[in-house]
């Protein structure tokens, strides 16, 4: 008997992001005023950098349940986000 392929494909990014976690957090940094004047600020270092000032200020998780330090992040994808957004500060 053959294997059943699955009909629905699995998805690869989520919303144009590596995946959920990385998405949610940078949706985060990007539309909290107060989120993202830290990240501004003290985000030029790279993602793995602002993860203590973010957890020291806004606690371990964002608003809606999703770790600052979650291994499924995409730190490379977050490091050019962060970038762009660091560029003109």
């Amino acid at each position: 008997m053959q294997k059943l392929e699955p009909m629905i494909q699995e998805r690869e990014t989520f919303n144009g992001w590596a995946n959920y976690e990385t998405w949610n957090v940078s949706l985060w940094i990007q539309n909290e005023e107060a989120i993202y004047r830290t990240a501004r600020i003290h985000g030029h270092f790279g993602y793995d950098a602002l993860i203590p000032r973010l957890e020291l200020e806004f606690t371990q998780i964002t608003p809606d349940g999703v770790r600052w330090m979650d291994p499924k992040i995409d730190t490379d994808e977050m490091d050019e986000m962060l970038a762009e957004l660091c560029n003109n500060y």
